[in-house]
């Protein structure tokens, strides 16, 4: 097989996998002194940095033959996908190739374990410590790890790499193993665990030693591959977040598969449901919501699949509401469906150079189709005594009693 069909093969098999950002990475300085522009193209993703940079990857997995049989994979051992492998040197001359031609900043690179774990984590090592020994790589590295590798050889990726990330791929231990019984969840909290305390170690050693994977690392959840309740995966990545400080989880929604097994679903979820899980996480990371919190605004168990999780939250809490925006805290005007961390931001900036008034908030980027029930302003009230039933209304939602997860 020529290198553009492996491209092809090795560039789609990697698709599946969504923990593929590059956030959180310091810029590096690249071999030809040159910045990086962006493109589309065949194994090149677009991910997004926090200040909202464009940063284009080359994606791929090295080899999409595995050993393993996991159920909801479309790369499994009996799966008959068409098959490819690069070899070490090909990836490298990919990277740079690319990279020479601004296509790409960086490298993510993923693999089907072949032989063994410990031989394919050192094939992906090996590809990196070329690339920066052997090159003088300055770009972007994400690269996936083994659980099952030697601690050495996971020590060596995070000298080399910026990001490294273990795969949880399900909520729970139960559904691991029923559906990856080749798959142990203790040897991926143990990579986890591993990685989290040489981030921590390089952190505090500060100059004196390398950085090691400096942007952290990352797992990805898979949504609707298992009966797992939305709150179960919120509480899962919960105690992921405070037990690995991890950057990020990433929801994938599952896909259904060409001969699957009977014990997976024969449809993929909403992906709207994908999104609402992106935006709880997002209410626990950056705007002080705790999971509980969460969770208690699902009475069923499941994100409201047309209402977004602050407003479900904002419904439930009534008695918290209305705000005025120029008195009230921080952390409370964040709690305000509508509000984002900036718009909260701008507001707390504004106030101190005179009370703000309902236009104010237009200017300043609150989306008052929601806000505006629950807030008030120098010249604005919302009208009393309106039912939840009412605001759901009003801003737009209709109800849906039977929401179908799958």
């Amino acid at each position: 097989m020529d290198l553009e069909a492996k491209l092809a093969v090795l560039a789609d098999a990697a698709k599946y996998d969504a923990s593929c950002a590059s956030s959180g990475a310091p810029k590096r300085s690249s071999a030809q002194g040159r910045g990086m522009g962006s493109t589309t193209g065949m194994g090149i993703c677009h991910s997004y940095t926090p200040d909202g940079r464009c940063v284009s990857l080359l994606k791929i997995l090295l080899t999409n033959f595995c050993l393993y049989d996991c159920l909801y994979c479309i790369n499994r051992r009996s799966s008959d996908v068409p098959r490819a492998r690069f070899s070490v040197a090909e990836v490298v001359d990919l990277t740079l190739s690319f990279y020479r031609r601004n296509y790409i900043e960086g490298l993510f690179l993923s693999s089907g374990i072949i032989r063994s774990a410990d031989y394919t984590m050192e094939q992906l090592v090996e590809v990196a410590r070329r690339l920066r020994c052997d090159h003088e790589f300055g770009g972007y590295i994400h690269l996936k790890t083994i659980p099952e590798a030697s601690q050495d050889l996971i020590a060596a990726a995070g000298r080399y790499a910026d990001r490294l990330s273990v795969n949880i791929e399900l909520p729970t231990g139960e559904a691991l193993g029923a559906l990856a019984p080749e798959k142990n969840e203790t040897s991926i909290k143990r990579a986890m665990g591993t990685i989290c305390v040489r981030v921590d170690e390089s952190r505090e050693d500060g100059v004196r030693a390398p950085k090691f994977a400096p942007a952290g690392q990352s797992t990805q959840v898979i949504v609707g591959a298992d009966e797992s309740s939305d709150a179960k995966i919120i509480q899962s990545a919960d105690t992921l977040y405070r037990s690995y400080k991890l950057r990020r989880i990433y929801y994938s929604a599952f896909s259904p598969i060409s001969h699957s097994s009977s014990r997976l679903p024969n449809k993929s979820p909403p992906l709207m449901r994908e999104h609402r899980l992106y935006q709880a996480d997002w209410l626990m990371r950056y705007y002080g919501f705790s999971t509980p919190e969460i969770v208690a605004s699902m009475p069923a168990g499941n994100l409201d699949l047309e209402m977004d999780p602050k407003t479900s939250w904002a419904l439930l809490n009534r008695e918290r509401f209305p705000l005025n925006v120029n008195t009230a805290e921080r952390q409370e005007l964040l709690r305000v469906p509508g509000f984002g961390v900036k718009v909260v931001d701008r507001i707390v900036r504004s106030r101190r150079h005179g009370r703000l008034r309902y236009a104010d908030l237009k200017r300043l980027g609150a989306v008052l189709r929601k806000a505006r029930h629950f807030i008030t302003t120098a010249d604005y009230h919302p009208p009393r005594d309106q039912s939840s039933q009412h605001l759901r209304a009003a801003i737009g939602v209709t109800p849906s009693p039977q929401q179908s997860l799958f």
